[in-house]
């Protein structure tokens, strides 16, 4: 019997990047958060990360198994990836059963329960994050304390982190130490440490063409002109350029804009997208930290962006190849 091809029309791309490559560059761009952050709360980081990453990848192997019934996708790295994202925004002393939790939601409910990699409409990581967060709010928001003095440098959130130091009044925006918030010294959740980690990663990222600019530029740049505009509109002062720097130190903002928002599957496709959609989510985090119950709002923004990310793929297109514009 004759081979039978399949030919499809042009234009016809070639890439040298498969899923598994672009993952395994995700995860080498997530080690020097890693290891700041092991370096910080110790050796439960690592305890954190393990569990994390085998239940996520236990989840869907079980899931594919004997649910869909498929061919293995765990050769993918999309798992590993989803099980580090999800260890990176926990505390470094939450209890190994709601890690677990937090795995078959972000797992079983967020990916598999869509059809997997490609079909799921919001980041899983962030939906099992949420999910803990709203069900274990206590055991989500209370971190170890570092110790009083690193390098020379008195630590003043022992125990809780900046941006709710700030929002319950303890701390000024002014009296942070921005400079340990950039190099790793802060409370927080495990991926939230070291601002400088987390855009190395980034850098790494866009030397190997995993990611693009355009998303963490919207996000980081709407979230430090929103600050500005605040803090102006507020008589300036000290906090005119302490507020921006502030909030994109603090939080998850960087590993947000930079690991989370940039997903493939929940973001939008074309350039102009990704920045409305940056955009959006830098406004709705802002709005959030400072109006809002909750001292951080990135996950919250990123998933209400996910939910508009079709939306925006419906309205912003780029021109179809070979169709002419016809001159005015």
């Amino acid at each position: 019997m004759a081979n039978k091809f399949i030919i499809a029309t042009a234009p016809h791309m070639h890439s040298p990047l498969s899923t598994q490559s672009l993952m395994r560059d995700v995860i080498v761009a997530l080690m020097p958060a890693l290891v700041v952050s092991a370096l910080v709360y110790g050796l439960s980081v690592l305890y954190v990360t393990a569990i994390a990453v085998v239940s996520c990848v236990l989840v869907e192997f079980l899931i594919q198994k004997y649910l869909i019934k498929g061919a293995s996708t765990l050769g993918n790295l999309s798992a590993v990836v989803t099980g580090l994202l999800l260890a990176f925004n926990l505390p470094a002393n939450i209890p190994w059963w709601i890690i677990v939790i937090g795995a078959v939601v972000a797992i079983g409910v967020a990916k598999m329960t869509f059809g997997g990699l490609g079909h799921n409409p919001f980041n899983p990581a962030l939906v099992g994050r949420v999910f803990l967060l709203i069900a274990y709010p206590v055991q989500m928001t209370s971190f170890p304390e570092i110790e009083p003095v690193v390098g020379g440098i008195v630590d003043t959130f022992s125990g809780a982190t900046p941006l709710a130091a700030v929002k319950s009044g303890a701390l000024s925006v002014v009296d942070a130490n921005l400079g340990s918030m950039f190099g790793g010294f802060t409370g927080g959740s495990m991926g939230e440490l070291s601002a400088a980690a987390l855009l190395a990663g980034g850098l790494y990222m866009l030397w190997r063409r995993v990611i693009t600019w355009h998303i963490p530029v919207a996000v980081l740049g709407s979230m430090a002109a929103f600050a500005f505009i605040v803090a102006l509109m507020q008589g300036g002062g000290a906090e005119l350029y302490a507020l921006p720097a502030f909030h994109l130190f603090a939080g998850g903002a960087m590993l947000g804009a930079i690991f989370m928002a940039t997903d493939y599957v929940t973001s939008p496709m074309t350039p102009k997208g990704m920045l409305i959609y940056g955009v959006g989510i830098g406004v709705i985090t802002m709005v959030i930290r400072l109006w809002g119950a909750y001292p951080e709002g990135m996950s919250f923004a990123i998933l209400l962006m996910n939910a508009v990310t079709p939306l925006i793929n419906k309205y912003v297109k780029p021109r179809r190849f070979g169709v002419i514009t016809a001159k005015k």
